[in-house]
C-alpha cells in the first residue's frame, strides 16, 4: 500500500519507512508537498528494472530464425481479398 511521508518525518522514522516498503510496498517521500522519491524493497526494484530484450536479441532468439525464405513466405502467405459489398447511396 503506497503511503506518503513528508521528508522531515521520513528522516525521523526511516526504519519504519524501510520496514513498510519491505512489507507493504512503495513508500513515497514528499519535499515541499510534491512527490520526490520512492522507497522500494530490493525485490520490487529488481522486478521493475528488468528490461525486455532488444529487437535484435528477440530476432536472434526467434524460433523462425533458422527457416528458409520459402518457409517464412509460407508463414505469411496472403489470402485473396475480394473486399465486401458496399451500398453506395445515390
Amino acid at each position: 500500500m503506497k503511503r506518503c511521508w513528508q521528508l522531515h518525518v521520513a528522516k525521523n522514522r526511516l526504519s519504519e519507512v524501510v520496514d513498510l516498503a519491505q512489507r507493504e510496498g512503495p513508500q513515497v517521500i514528499t519535499v515541499r508537498g510534491r512527490e520526490a522519491v520512492v522507497v522500494l524493497s530490493v525485490a520490487e526494484w529488481q522486478a521493475a528494472s528488468v528490461r525486455p530484450p532488444s529487437l535484435k536479441q528477440a530476432l536472434r532468439e526467434s524460433p523462425v530464425r533458422d527457416l528458409t525464405n520459402a518457409e517464412i513466405d509460407a508463414l505469411f502467405e496472403r489470402q485473396d481479398d475480394y473486399g465486401r459489398p458496399v451500398e453506395v447511396p445515390g
